[in-house]
């Protein structure tokens, strides 16, 4: 029997933001992707595509790793215009578009990820450019803009749960080959052990209590902070008064914005506490100390939050909408995030039921092991292999 020689191929993968300092979830997505493509691929030739930015020490050159800075502009100019110049250059067999875009005229073979289409969902489109920056809005309108055409063009997809699959699949009439479901992943640095000086520090650091409930918010309605301030409210009402509620992804000018809105008394912020962007080093920690994390999202494509709190060793309590059952596996406390009463009737339960919020944690701890970055690099890797011919 004759071998067959596997060729090395040259592989091409758009990272634009990648070295921007303030990483959100797409971003942070496609560094764990090269940090482990790194470890396992010694064979074929890559070229991580990325816009000049202050963080380049983020991701390093390999042998077969080579980061190509390419002159910024506006994202869509960028992508459509300047990378697929590079992509030639390169002689790139195929590129990997990581952010749900890609370039319409690349000559290479084209892999998308397509984390989700929230974006083209008129309720929740209207919900983002309603609640979103200039740049996001334009972001969110060139998204839904191109892309018909980047499903049409791209050889494959890859998107990031079974539920966005079926909704991608449903939305755009796909066979089940043209796209693949690789479940993200979930940093080793979030665990359930740290030492008491770790927790002193980051707990002296950001002024956090001894107890707290978490949650990450945004303005974004998608979000469901407003609810999670509304519950937090009804909460204070009762024999945890004295609990804390820490934020972070908002600023007061938001926060005192959505108690406006909601006509709850300024008086409870006294008892929240928000705080700025928080490094990848620090968040671990923060989440570990929490009581209880709060995730009641209206709507997600994955929800990694979901799963690096339960790999720090906190309860969750997330939607049993979209994505987020798959997610948590039935290790969360699911609720309706559309009703208020249901999110505090949860949070009462856990903080009072110690051997149910023990058994959360344990089942959330087994939970998040099933979620691993190089597992998520290791089924991209054989993606890419279908196309070495």
């Amino acid at each position: 029997m004759v071998l067959k020689k596997i060729k090395m191929m040259r592989i091409g993968i758009e990272a634009q933001r990648l070295f921007r300092p303030h990483k959100h979830g797409m971003d942070r997505v496609v560094l764990e992707l090269i940090k482990n493509l790194q470890k396992i691929d010694t064979q074929n030739q890559y070229f991580i595509f990325v816009k000049p930015d202050e963080d380049r020490n983020v991701i390093q050159s390999t042998k077969n790793f080579n980061i190509v800075e390419i002159p910024g502009r506006l994202y869509p100019f960028w992508e459509q215009v300047e990378l697929p110049k590079f992509v030639k250059e390169y002689q790139c067999d195929l590129l990997h578009c990581t952010s749900s875009t890609a370039p319409l005229k690349v000559e290479s073979k084209l892999i998308t990820t397509l984390h989700d289409i929230i974006f083209k969902e008129e309720g929740i489109l209207k919900q983002l450019i309603s609640s979103a920056s200039w740049y996001q809005k334009i972001g969110n309108l060139y998204r839904r803009f191109l892309v018909n055409d980047v499903v049409k063009k791209s050889s494959r997809l890859i998107t990031v749960s079974n539920f966005e699959k079926e909704n991608i699949m449903n939305t755009f009439q796909l066979d089940d080959q043209k796209i693949t479901t690789v479940h993200n992943g979930v940093h080793k640095g979030f665990k359930n052990c740290f030492d008491k000086y770790q927790k002193e520090e980051i707990r002296n650091k950001y002024k956090l209590p001894e107890q707290y409930l978490f949650h990450i918010g945004n303005k974004e309605p998608r979000k469901n902070t407003k609810r999670v301030l509304d519950a937090f409210y009804k909460l204070k009402l009762t024999q945890f008064k004295d609990m804390i509620l820490v934020i972070i992804g908002i600023n007061e000018a938001t926060l005192n914005s959505m108690l406006d809105e909601m006509c709850i008394p300024y008086l409870l912020k006294k008892d929240i506490l928000i705080t700025a962007y928080i490094s990848d080093e620090d968040l671990p920690v923060i989440y570990n100390l929490a009581s209880l994390f709060l995730f009641p999202s209206l709507r997600e494509g994955f929800g990694i939050p979901i799963i690096e709190a339960m790999a720090s060793g906190v309860p969750v309590i997330t939607s049993n909408t979209s994505s987020m059952p798959e997610v948590s596996g039935g290790c969360a406390h699911l609720i309706d995030p559309t009703s208020t009463e249901e999110l505090t009737k949860a949070i009462i339960h856990i903080l009072s039921d110690q051997e149910y919020r023990e058994r959360l944690i344990g089942r959330g701890l087994k939970q998040s092991q099933a979620f691993s970055w190089a597992q998520s690099a290791k089924n991209v890797l054989e993606i890419y292999e279908q196309f070495n011919n």
